[in-house]
């Protein structure tokens, strides 16, 4: 079974209506290109924009059945294609950022808020999460476990743990940040420890602090009858903003999965208690 992943690396409008506008049109011209799944940068509704004023912040987030979302709910059952949309959630006490999986029918999968807020930054304003979710999506030709995390959450080891421990196959995880050297080595680690498949879609080169580099490591580090290993990065974006699809072999990571020693197969959790303390 393969998948193919878009990644909608786009700079954001001015408004609520623009990025509806923009956010649809990438989203057909990735179904275009054959993609099960397209994918948004993290907070897409207002272009990752966090007024540290209370009552700005309140005046920009949105609800979880709000037009904006369900403009891209109809979408995903007009194109049937699954769409992954994020959004400044409308939440007391404080927002939340969030992401929801529609599948190809329309049909809301999966809600996701940020668990790991940079809290000593500008997301200072907004509430965390409550937990790590998975859930089971049809593509049509097959159904893949899928979670998500975003951003922040790549560099807590706990994020992407939870989400294999739960059965994820495909973590989505939306960013807003340079994606740098280190950053990226953090993604490759997340699916290599778990055997799980990270595909990241970040704002591109315009976008302050921002660079591009939209990813996906499919989380198989070497096969049985090939020499050596090979680069879990099937997929690296430019800097510049567009519509990228890339392809995961799903089949190839599952037979990863099975004869491999990571992930679940040799741990010890009774001896891991001070990670809860």
């Amino acid at each position: 079974m393969k998948l193919k992943i878009a990644f909608l690396q786009l700079l954001p409008g001015k408004t609520p209506q623009e990025q509806l506008d923009k956010g649809r049109t990438a989203c057909g011209r990735a179904r275009e290109l054959g993609a099960d799944i397209a994918l948004f940068p993290e907070m897409w509704s207002d272009g990752y924009y966090l007024p540290q004023d209370e009552a700005e912040l309140n005046a920009l987030a949105i609800s979880r059945d709000s037009s904006f979302t369900e403009g891209f709910r109809e979408l995903a059952g007009e194109l049937e294609m699954a769409i992954g949309i994020t959004f400044l959630e409308k939440h007391e006490p404080k927002p939340l950022n969030s992401l929801i999986l529609y599948d190809r029918r329309g049909n809301e999968v999966l809600h996701y808020s940020k668990v790991h807020i940079c809290a000593f930054d500008a997301e200072k304003v907004l509430s965390p999460g409550e937990d790590l979710y998975t859930a089971d999506l049809d593509t049509g030709s097959g159904t893949v476990k899928v979670g998500a995390m975003i951003c922040f959450d790549r560099e807590f080891p706990e994020s992407a743990r939870i989400l294999m421990l739960k059965g994820a196959e495909l973590i989505l995880a939306p960013n807003a940040c340079p994606m740098e050297i280190n950053r990226l080595a953090a993604l490759r680690t997340r699916a290599y420890e778990n055997m799980t498949a990270v595909a990241t879609c970040n704002y591109p080169e315009g976008q302050p602090d921002c660079n591009g580099h939209s990813t996906l490591f499919d989380g198989v580090p070497w096969l049985p009858d090939e020499p050596g290993v090979r680069d879990m990065c099937v997929f690296e974006a430019p800097g510049d903003e567009s519509v990228y699809v890339a392809e995961l072999d799903l089949g190839m990571l599952r037979r990863h999965r099975e004869r491999d020693v990571m992930g679940d197969k040799f741990r010890h959790p009774e001896k891991y208690g001070i990670l809860i303390k």
